[in-house]
This record gives C-alpha cells, structure tokens and sequence, in this order.
C-alpha cells in the first residue's frame, strides 16, 4: 500500500501573518501569508496531506483567553476550506516556553503518532514553518524542513521545492538465498551500476533503466553455485519494490505505457501501474537459455516485478532470434515504463478510485 506524504504545518507566521504582539486574538489581525493558497493547493494537487501544528502560548490563560483565540481560528479554518484546503487534523500546544512541555515544539510529543505510524512517506513528507523552532522539529522528527517568511521563502518557492524532491527508492533483501541492494531514482537517468554475477542479466537490467529513463544502482550477492533462480526472482523483487517506493501514492504519473519492435523480433508491451499485480506473456523463445540466462526465467522474472511494483505487464512476442526476443521484452518493458513513470501529465491520482 503506497505510504501517505504529509506536511505538518505552523500556523502563526506561517499560513498567517504575525503580529507584534504574537497573538492573534481578534478578527482584524487575521491576514493571510501571501501566496499561502496557490501553493498549498499545489501541494495538494501532488498527493500531499495537511496536519497544523502550532504553539500557542499561554491560550486559556487570562493573558490570552479561549474565546478570543476561537473566533479569527474558525474564521481562518473556513476561509482555507472554501478554497479546498482542509487539514486532516489541528494540534496546538498551549505551554509557555518554562513549562518545559513535550508537547511544544521542537518536542515532538503532538506528533508522535504520526512518527509511529509506518504509512508516513518519510522521503517527502515536510514541516514548514516560519522559526528556527519548525526546523528543529523537522530535525527531530527526521524530515525536511522548510521555513518560510522574512527569515526563509515565500510560498511559491517552498511549494516549488517540496514539488521537486526527487522520486527515489531504497531497498535491502537479505535471505539465505541472495543479498541485494537496490537503490533508484525516477527522476535522473544516472548512474546505472548494476552487479548480479550474471552479465548477460546485468546486461538486461540495464535496458530497463536506460530506456525507462531512470538511475538504478543494484548489487546482487546470489546462490550462483546453485542456479541462477534466486537471483533473477530476488533482483526482481527488489527492483520493483524499490520503483514502488519512489512512486509513493502515483499523484500525477502517466500511469500507462505502451511500446513495439526491435530488429526482426516483436515485442508489443503494455504497462499499467495499477496497484494490482499481474503479468501475462504470449510468444515463446526458441533457445533454452542465452547468456548463461535460461529464458524460463524472463517470464519469471516479470512476474516477479509486477508482483512488488503493483503493476500489469503485458509481452506480446514472436520471432527466431532468442537473444533479440529477451532483449527485446527488457528494452520494451523499459520503454513502456518511461511514460508511465512521467510525472505531471496528470493532476492527481489517476484513477477514478482515487488511489492506486
């Protein structure tokens, strides 16, 4: 299941403008930071979810009652809610700086359920505020930090920022069988270092990141004194968790792919990264094996990918030469991703369930 990407935002200073007196405790204080709407509905647009997470000093004290923090924060609320911003929730700290509270940031106490939850995205997922404090609090919940104002950037450029991170994935299996790490990154076509003990599936994998357009960095560690089996099946796994991982909730990627010939060989390939897993081969290879590969393994291979990427992959094959067939199927798959994995030809999520 892809990982949620959540902003955990300041209020005061942040999404508003601050006073002198650092309270906003009656309706003409309430101005909004400039910008502040176009950028957060951005950020939404790209798949990101909003949690406020503000300090409040003193609030239901007599030197700054409940009832004069209510009224401009409900009004705030609405405004940013008539334009489609909504905050999954809203945590304020009302201690003063000598109460030494966990709660207060940079303590991370009003975000520790976010920070045990294993479906926060960790990569892009953000604090941004408008003091050193949200910062600290990016520190210490191991997360980028933004901060915006006269001591950092406007809206525009910290949306711009947040909209770049690039897209990448880390994986590390480790079995009896194999050890592999894989590293990607969807975003930049380099380096591609690829290590498995086999060249001829070196070789292959390669063909998948150069035409697909990505880096990939793979070391393989495999039981070849067996066969090559595990190896083959446990890159693919890891490769296409990796690629998952980058891919986070798939806001706005192409989603589909399509891609044909090479030389004499026929390869039609069609890709949907659908959140569901399925692989579906038609053709066969003459020859048993090629480059010290038995071309069992092809078919097993990108079954093995579809299961961890979450995606349909479809290979359509005829022809007699069994080293342009396999070429073919690995160049073709790679080509079909490269628009799949392109992001910003759509807005959202594209599907109709609105997930994938």
């Amino acid at each position: 299941m892809s990982k949620r990407k959540m902003l955990f935002i300041d209020r005061d200073g942040c999404l508003i403008e601050e006073p002198a007196d650092e309270q906003i405790d009656s309706y003409d204080k309430l101005r909004l930071m400039p910008g502040v709407i176009p950028a957060l509905l951005a950020l939404k647009q790209a798949g990101f979810r909003f949690v406020m997470v503000s300090n409040q000093d003193g609030l239901g004290t007599a030197a700054f009652p409940q009832e004069h923090f209510d009224g401009p924060h409900r009004l705030l609320l609405q405004i940013l809610g008539s334009q489609g911003i909504e905050f999954d929730a809203i945590h304020i700290d009302p201690s003063l700086p000598e109460d030494h509270s966990p709660n207060r940031k940079p303590g991370v106490g009003m975000v520790l359920d976010y920070l045990r939850d294993p479906g926060l995205d960790r990569t892009h997922s953000a604090v941004i505020g408008d003091r050193e404090t949200d910062l600290q609090l990016a520190a210490n919940m191991g997360l980028k930090g933004y901060r915006v104002g006269p001591q950092g950037q406007d809206w525009a450029a910290v949306a711009a920022a947040i909209l770049a991170t690039p897209r990448t994935g880390r994986v590390e299996r480790n079995t009896a069988e194999t050890g592999i790490r894989v590293a990607v990154n969807l975003d930049a076509p380099k380096p591609i270092r690829i290590e498995t003990g086999i060249g001829f599936f070196d070789h292959m994998l390669e063909q998948i990141a150069a035409h697909a357009g990505f880096s990939l960095e793979l070391d393989c560690r495999g039981d070849l004194h067996v066969d090559e089996h595990h190896t083959v099946e446990d890159c693919a796994l890891a490769l296409g968790a990796a690629l998952d991982e980058a891919l986070s909730d798939r806001t706005g990627i192409g989603r589909y792919g399509f891609v044909l010939p090479m030389d004499e060989s026929l390869a039609k390939v069609t890709v949907d990264l659908s959140g569901r897993p399925v692989f579906v081969l038609h053709g066969e290879f003459p020859r048993e094996s090629v480059g010290g590969l038995h071309t069992e393994m092809v078919s097993h291979f990108f079954a093995s990918l579809a299961q961890t990427l979450r995606c349909a992959i479809h290979i359509e094959l005829s022809g007699e030469n069994t080293h342009h067939l396999v070429e073919a199927c690995f160049k073709g798959v790679g080509r079909a991703l490269r628009p799949a994995l392109s992001r910003g030809t759509t807005a959202g999520v594209p599907s109709t369930k609105g997930l994938l």
